[in-house]
């Protein structure tokens, strides 16, 4: 059984193959591979430039004869075939340039020109496009025109042979997410990589409680992402009447206590008279005072209840209570309703701070070890499809370090203050955090979206020509955010940075083996 899964693998991998079907008049296939250039097949050549790519195959060239040539012409921002426009192929020798034109587009991003340069000798080639990304002239090397007897092709560098490379047709490439990018020397910083978490910073976090029993009131309602100011109400309260005291009760204490408040103040003049008469002690007249004052007292607050009580019973407020934000931020939670009745203590409204935030990082003890400054940037992944968020130098700083290792999890946790705000960060949000060390490394950096896990090997595909890939083992020396510091590639090398999973899995049909590659 499986032996016909691989014939019919093959199968479809020739159907593939043939996908470009572009023929010449001649019926000459127009794909070869680099090897044939110097042969009367078709050659190809590819170039980059800013906008454009180019993969062009093109009849040997013979001065004063008529040569076909089939050119896929790549927006190289969305990586899909260009649509419209003009196309043109350029010889330029000495004696200036000879360019051939079309505008033929015999399937989108395949342009057809037709060739017919005067005269043998060796000239740079180049490509013209215009499109709507815009007008480029991307150079592609050189060629050598000859003759009838002995057609001439492109000028190559043996540098330029490959290993076993992979067909990826440029139908497939337009049809996937795909592109590709140049592997650079660059220098990255060196990082250690850890779970975080973000947190309020230091006093930016604060609830609001109720100070006594009352009714949460609705003149002034609270709803989270509310911003607010220092200062400014943030919800209304009603303080209650005690349980268990009707209006008639509290009616009556008034009433007692006013009685007791003038006894009391009588007797306190009475004795403050005595005094200056000599008739009494200093320690009657101070307890005469005392007992007055706390009359007084006694009764002011009973009359705070009864107004409460009263205002109750006629549906409007009792005594208002304004709970006020600390400091300017947003409203975070709220954890009542309008008209419920809350205790004293009870927790009602949450309030943050919105900038800067605190990230909790937990790192493995010998990289939390590896921090002795404060980091030049964060990189935060929340996600495999979604972009690296980078946060540049100046904007994190250091906080603190645990002193100890966390059992559960083996980590050290570190807290680094971010110049962010909640809108960008949210708190409570997790993410796999690069913390950025001062120390740089040198080398052949390429974007990190071009490594490719491979069954365990870490591979990058090189663009070899237009359709053709060379899998590259490679070994991962250092991450910077987007960047990959790599070894096992050259400065120039054309990556695959998009789709090189769909390259493998090409690979794997092609080779019959569908259930993993073979080592």
């Amino acid at each position: 059984m499986r032996s016909w899964v691989s014939i019919w693998l093959a199968v479809a991998v020739l159907a593939l193959t043939g996908g470009c079907d572009t023929q010449s008049g001649s019926g000459r296939p127009e794909r070869a591979t680099g090897a044939s250039a110097h042969a009367v097949e078709r050659w190809p050549v590819t170039a980059w430039g800013e906008r454009y790519e180019i993969f062009a195959e093109t009849d040997p060239l013979a001065a004063g004869a008529t040569s076909g040539s089939g050119v896929h012409v790549t927006v190289i921002e969305g990586f899909a075939p260009l649509t419209e426009g003009a196309v043109s192929t350029i010889l330029r020798g000495p004696g200036g340039d000879t360019v051939f034109t079309s505008r033929e587009i015999s399937r989108p991003g395949i342009f057809r020109l037709t060739l017919e340069p005067p005269t043998e000798g060796e000239f740079a080639l180049l490509y013209r496009v215009a499109g709507p990304a815009g007008e480029e002239e991307i150079p592609a090397g050189r060629v050598r025109v000859g003759s009838a007897a002995a057609p001439g092709g492109p000028v190559l560098d043996e540098a330029q042979a490959g290993g076993v490379t992979t067909s990826f047709l440029k139908e497939q490439q337009w049809r996937t997410a795909f592109a590709t990018a140049w592997a650079t020397r660059a220098a990255v910083h060196g990082s250690v990589r850890g779970p975080a978490r973000v947190l309020p910073a230091r006093g930016g976090e604060v609830v609001l409680t109720a100070p006594v029993a009352a009714i949460v009131r609705a003149a002034r309602w609270p709803y989270p992402g509310m911003e607010v100011k220092a200062g400014q109400a943030v919800l209304s309260l009603q303080s209650t009447v005690p349980l268990g005291r009707s209006v008639a009760e509290l009616e009556a204490a008034v009433a007692a206590l006013e009685g007791e408040h003038g006894a009391a103040t009588r007797r306190a003049t009475r004795l403050d008279e005595l005094f200056r008469a000599e008739a009494t002690s200093v320690r009657e007249v101070d307890e005469a005072r005392a007992w007055s004052t706390s009359m007084a007292a006694r009764l002011d607050a009973a009359h705070r209840d009864l107004a409460v009580a009263r205002a109750s019973l006629g549906g409007g407020g009792g005594e208002a209570i304004e709970l006020r934000a600390p400091f300017a931020g947003q409203v975070a939670s709220v954890a009542v309703t309008s008209g419920e009745a809350v205790g004293a203590g009870e927790p009602l409204v949450r309030l943050v701070r919105t900038q800067p935030v605190w990230l909790e990082v937990s790192l493995a003890p010998t990289d939390a070890a590896r921090l002795a400054g404060n980091p030049v940037g964060v990189v935060l992944r929340s996600g495999a499809s979604r972009a690296p968020f980078e946060i540049g130098r100046g904007q994190v700083r250091l906080v603190a370090r645990a002193p100890e290792v966390d059992s559960g999890t083996g980590s050290v946790r570190v807290l680094l203050e971010v110049d962010r705000d909640v809108e960008t960060l949210p708190l409570g949000s997790v993410a796999d955090a690069d913390v950025l060390l001062p120390d740089e490394r040198s080398g052949v950096v390429v974007p990190a979206t071009a490594v490719v896990d491979d069954a365990g090997v870490t591979v990058v595909f090189v663009q070899r020509e237009g359709e053709s890939f060379e899998r590259r083992t490679v070994q991962i020396e250092a991450r910077e955010g987007s960047r990959a510091l790599v070894a096992g590639l050259r400065p120039g090398d054309r990556v695959v940075t998009v789709g090189g999973q769909a390259i493998r899995r090409a690979e794997l049909l092609s080779s019959g083996n569908v259930e993993g590659h073979v080592h």
